[in-house]
């Protein structure tokens, strides 16, 4: 990652550590989009201010190696040394959810910095996003403050990496795995086993209790298969051996959806429990989890550009993903973003935002197609702002590159 990619949130998280303790600073998301780099260069620039120096302390529990439960207090006892040396400590702390009552211990361990004014700003770093919410949110109510990194969108890989917009919506958005794709099988497999089983055995199994691991994956090889697609939780048990029941389902894609990895996304409606008990549409958060999971068997890029439903199906994923990246907020990891059908109108993608309520049709292929979906939702939903992205459209490159 570079300063230049992700300067908005350096430059904030930057002056939150200059700043004397205030608030605890959480740094969250799915595994390879930066969070690490981004604290690193805020230390960096942290280190090359003009005035008083801050002491640093970064380390990771990240590490098989750890025992006991004083890892924790030692790390802070040796922040707080620091800071009696100099203006005060940063302390970061990375995968510090994998510790047992990390929450807990250091609710305690800061609440003591309070009484004692000593000032150790400490930095949390964690890859299971809706775990270290959870977790926050029931010991550290008032106490921190929250910076989500989401997947990378496609103006941040052409900037950093030059990517096409075809070479986006194929490969996806993580950095780590940019620099491998004119090797394919390499990338694929770097996805594979560095992202995908890693997320899946290291973050998914950590936020609950799993009692079918393996059917845990093979739902995610599911939604990755069916992604931009409505599928109802009983097609899912058919699809699904020794599925149990659509509760034990839907509880396990809600952990890949805290994840980021993939979530299904709500029929939208003005009433809330028909949101929740519609049939979602799966929607995967980087189409790099798509190719690299064998989803098109192996096809190229140009083959797959030439096949006209692959094409369309991954292009409509794409186009899922990025809105997910660019409307991951503060206060949610849940996705704001629903699907929309009554009989045969459709409408891909329904977005809430500002006050306002937009409406997505993707079309990716050579024909306009019809837009009686658009017409049917915007009947029902005058305020509505409808947009066809691709053909008969905005071209999907304008609206890629456009905020």
């Amino acid at each position: 990652m570079t300063a230049e990619i992700q300067r908005p949130l350096l430059s904030s998280l930057l002056a939150r550590l200059q700043e004397p303790r205030r608030f605890l600073q959480v740094v969250a998301g799915p595994r390879q989009v930066g969070k690490t780099t981004l604290v690193r260069q805020a230390m960096a620039a942290l280190t090359a201010q003009p005035g008083p120096a801050i002491a640093q302390h970064s380390v990771s529990a990240d590490n098989p190696g750890l025992v006991g439960s004083s890892w924790l207090r030692t790390q802070w006892e040796v922040a707080r040394a620091l800071s009696t040396q100099a203006q005060g400590c940063v302390l970061v702390l990375d995968e510090v959810q994998k510790l047992p009552n990390w929450t807990e211990e250091i609710k305690h361990l800061w609440d003591e910095d309070t009484r004692t004014g000593c000032d150790v700003r400490v930095v949390v770093l964690g890859s299971a996003p809706l775990l270290i919410a959870r977790g926050l949110t029931e010991s550290m109510a008032g106490r921190f403050e929250m910076t989500r990194l989401g997947h990378w969108t496609f103006a941040e890989m052409q900037a950093a990496f030059g990517f096409t917009l075809d070479e986006f919506i194929y490969y996806g958005g993580y950095p780590g795995a940019a620099s491998l794709i004119s090797e394919p099988a390499r990338w694929a497999a770097y996805v594979r086993d560095a992202l995908i089983e890693t997320t899946i055995s290291k973050d998914v199994l950590l936020m609950a209790p799993v009692q079918k691991p393996a059917l845990l994956r093979r739902l995610f090889d599911l939604a990755c298969r069916y992604s931009a697609q409505e599928l109802s939780y009983q097609k899912m048990l058919g699809q699904l051996s020794d599925a149990g029941n659509t509760t034990t389902l839907a509880h396990y894609l809600e952990l890949l959806e805290g994840a980021g990895m993939v979530c299904g996304l709500q029929k939208f409606s003005g009433q809330t429990v028909r949101q929740r008990g519609s049939s979602p549409k799966l929607q995967v958060f980087n189409t790099a989890l798509l190719g690299a999971n064998a989803l098109f068997d192996g096809l190229t890029l140009a083959q797959l550009r030439a096949t006209p439903e692959l094409w369309g199906r991954l292009t409509e994923s794409a186009v899922g993903a990025e809105l997910l990246a660019r409307n991951l907020t503060h206060s949610s990891t849940q996705p704001c973003i629903h699907y929309w059908r009554d009989g045969t109108s459709e409408v891909d993608f329904v977005l809430r935002q500002q006050g306002e309520l937009f409406a997505f049709e993707v079309k990716s292929g050579v024909n306009q197609g019809n837009v009686r979906g658009l017409d049917a939702f915007c009947k029902l939903n005058p305020s509505c702002r409808p947009l066809v992205l691709g053909t008969g459209g905005l071209a999907l490159q304008s609206w890629f590159k456009t905020s």
